[in-house]
């Protein structure tokens, strides 16, 4: 089994890495420079990781300031937020990173059943 994988998106790349997967959950993490619980969620990131090894689900990592155009596009006004997609529907969101199990339980209750 493999961890998941993170993505970087931008905006010329964001529909074909967030809408087109198919079977899969994906996690639209919106961060920015300066945002400190940005930083806590990016060094916690490989761990929460390895701890949906083999989940089905990729995380892209979108900067919001400097792809403003899809952090409007979602209507963000505050960042870290995790946006959760499937089949191209967003199904979920998290404003803020509240720590590991709050994440990895969001994240989990997402996830497409085999």
């Amino acid at each position: 089994m493999a961890h998941p994988v993170s993505y970087e998106g931008t905006a010329e790349n964001f529909d074909q890495l967030v809408m087109e997967p198919k079977g899969e959950l994906v996690v639209v993490d919106f961060w920015g420079d300066g945002c400190p619980n940005c930083e806590i969620y990016a060094a916690a990131e490989p761990m929460l990781l390895s701890e949906l090894d083999g989940a089905p689900m990729r995380v892209v990592k979108v900067n919001a300031y400097q792809h403003e155009t899809l952090a409007h596009r979602f209507g963000l006004y505050g960042i870290p937020t995790f946006l959760l997609f499937r089949e191209g529907k967003l199904i979920g969101k998290m404003s803020q990173y509240y720590g590991k199990e709050y994440w990895l339980g969001v994240v989990r209750d997402h996830l497409p059943t085999a």
